[in-house]
């Protein structure tokens, strides 16, 4: 997700496609709480977001590390209560090489949750190439994720609104 994604604006009456009847769109958001302070930024700037471009239904969950995510994300697909799902973690180098296939792990399970359910999975699980708990990593990822946050909004905002176009073609 490192791309500038356009605001996605879509009036009420496109936020409430035929396909959900006149509903706004429900999100699920689930987040890590490892580095709760941090990931907490993200999770709070997606919501903000996604409620900036009309009615949105956001629900969150806490799961305790990233690991815990996709299991998680897909009971909620599953559920058929959800129209998105958004997953939010910070997976760090704790000094062995377990982070790399945790993040891995993490990633291919939400694209799997995503295919076999249909349901949009959108992953801010991010794994930092370096990251220390000194005060100029907190202070920059404390901003980052704010971003990062965001474009999970944006991008879960257009998937929606293009899954809709699609919806609409095969009806």
């Amino acid at each position: 997700m490192n791309q500038t994604i356009p605001n996605v604006s879509t009036p009420s009456s496109a936020t409430s496609a035929s396909a959900r009847g006149d509903r706004a769109p429900r999100v699920a958001i689930v987040s890590a709480s490892w580095h709760a302070d941090l990931v907490g930024r993200c999770r709070e700037a997606a919501q903000r977001e996604l409620a900036t471009a009309g009615p949105v239904d956001v629900e969150t969950f806490e799961v305790p590390g990233a690991f815990e995510i996709p299991l998680h994300a897909m009971k909620l697909a599953r559920s058929g209560r959800y129209d998105a799902v958004l997953a939010c973690a910070l997976v760090v180098d704790g000094g062995i090489y377990r982070h790399d296939f945790v993040a891995q792990a993490v990633i291919d399970g939400l694209m799997r949750v995503q295919l076999d359910t249909g349901v949009p999975v959108f992953s801010a699980v991010l794994t930092p190439l370096a990251f220390h708990e000194h005060a100029v990593h907190h202070a920059f990822f404390h901003e980052h994720l704010v971003t990062k946050g965001v474009e999970l909004a944006h991008a879960c905002r257009a998937t929606l609104a293009a899954l809709r176009r699609l919806e609409a073609l095969s009806a």
